[in-house]
């Protein structure tokens, strides 16, 4: 195993100029942790895609720490995902059908993987910096679900690694299109930071 947190991020998508996930990754992208240096990678906004590519990641870096940000616009705070579904939907309608169009990411794999990040020490401490966050219960059905669930299923023989995803709100530039909450950049980077002092320091 070499000491490498693996961070990914996403491509801005659906007429945004940026993604603060990607924004995040890129501003922690080589920073040490106890000797563990993390390695930025980008992810497309494909459901597929995106889970090839952390997949190939992970089996190329052999990483120590996984953990995926996305960006989920509207939410006041950092979401640390709870559960990732092997379901994807190809058509991203939150009005759809009811489902018929749902696929699995991982053709006979499991139907859920839980989240390892050890919730109890990373939330304790990003509260008393002051910085919003919280649990949510599932990573949805598209591109944040399909990275969380594609890395836990590839480190499915490594139970020892911790992996997971973090939502990451709007940034405030992006919010002035919008009357939604939003969330300063310096303050996501700094909880991301908190957030992997804390997984390393579990460890």
């Amino acid at each position: 195993m070499n000491r490498v947190i693996l961070l990914t991020g996403f491509a801005p998508f659906g007429g945004e100029k940026t993604n603060p996930s990607w924004e995040v990754a890129t501003a922690l992208d080589g920073r040490e942790f106890d000797s563990i240096v993390v390695k930025a990678k980008q992810l497309p906004v494909n459901c597929l895609r995106a889970a090839r590519l952390i997949a190939e990641e992970i089996e190329r870096l052999d990483p120590s720490v996984v953990l995926g940000l996305g960006q989920a616009g509207g939410r006041p705070a950092l979401s640390l995902e709870q559960i990732a579904i092997n379901l994807y939907d190809p058509r991203r309608s939150h009005e759809n059908d009811g489902g018929l169009d749902r696929k699995p990411i991982v053709a006979g794999a499991p139907d859920a993987y839980f989240s390892r990040l050890p919730f109890k020490t990373i939330l304790p401490v990003l509260r008393r910096k002051g910085i919003p966050a919280g649990l949510s219960l599932s990573a949805g059905i598209y591109a944040c679900n399909a990275v969380m669930y594609a890395a836990l299923h590839s480190l499915r023989r490594r139970p020892k690694i911790p992996a997971g995803f973090v939502h990451l709100p709007y940034t405030a530039a992006q919010a002035t299109r919008r009357a939604t909450p939003s969330m300063s950049l310096a303050t996501m980077i700094e909880g991301i930071e908190t957030t992997l002092k804390a997984i390393v320091r579990q460890r």
